[in-house]
């Protein structure tokens, strides 16, 4: 079922420590899952799928659809009570008809790793224009770091190397930039700072490890968090060539 507008979450979170398990998945998926629940945009209520496992395909094309990740994902959605596929890119699509296959999902959710070469490849592959169809029709696209900064118009990255550098040809579904693990490695807050003051990227939505930021069309409509204390912020410039940092008021999810 699709959600009752198009509907983004961009997070720093979604795998939470588990006791037997590589990781195990928290608030932050169930929320995704929760938000395709909501009533169609065609007002169709949303209960008759209640009695089916939410399904969620996992986009791992930022590390290479890492086979070992992907069965880790599926572990992990196996506790949970998810069905959980995979779209694969490499070194072909596992699939023939992207589109169709991703029309039968409650949740796209993109992992992390490169978001460099996330866009190259899914350029080549006409995912953009896929994904952007899909949003449009209420399927929920959620991710985590580079499946969070994709969305966006640009962010900054270890793409291209150790020390982070910006990245501007984001999909732009979403406007402005996007900061990722914003508490946890220290140099991305001051260039974030400083790519924003001097109009290399836009005014930038950040979150810490464990937030996320749920946007309804291009509009955000809150910051939520499955980790007590983590941080939303947004950086804009100032009219005198500096910026000016505000905290986003966040939700901790149940």
């Amino acid at each position: 079922m699709p959600a009752s507008s198009p509907t983004i979450l961009a997070t720093s979170a979604g795998y939470r420590p588990h006791p037997r398990l590589r990781f195990g998945f928290g608030p932050m998926m169930a929320f995704a899952v929760e938000l395709s629940r909501e009533a169609s945009c065609t007002g169709q209520p949303a209960g008759d799928h209640r009695d089916r496992a939410p399904r969620i395909c996992h986009i791992g094309t930022a590390s290479g659809d890492d086979r070992s990740f992907q069965r880790d994902m599926e572990e992990a959605a196996r506790e949970a009570g998810y069905e959980l596929h995979h779209l694969s890119l490499f070194s072909m699509p596992n699939v023939e008809d992207v589109e169709s296959y991703l029309r039968g999902f409650d949740v796209i959710w993109v992992n992390g790793g490169s978001v460099v070469n996330l866009l190259a490849v899914w350029r080549a592959h006409g995912l953009p224009e896929i994904l952007h169809r899909l949003w449009q029709d209420g399927v929920v696209l959620a991710g985590v770091s580079a499946g969070s900064i994709c969305w966006f118009e640009g962010g900054v990255t270890d793409s291209f190397g150790p020390q982070l550098a910006p990245v501007t040809n984001g999909l732009g579904f979403l406007p402005g930039a996007n900061g990722v693990h914003m508490d946890t490695e220290e140099r991305r807050r001051p260039l974030i700072r400083e790519l924003v003051a001097d109009g290399t990227l836009g005014p930038t939505v950040c979150t810490d490890d464990g937030a996320g930021l749920l946007y309804r069309g291009t509009e955000l409509a809150e910051a939520v968090t499955e980790v007590d204390g983590a941080r939303a912020t947004r950086i804009t410039r100032d009219g005198s060539g500096g910026v000016v940092e505000q905290e986003i008021p966040v939700r901790l999810l149940p």
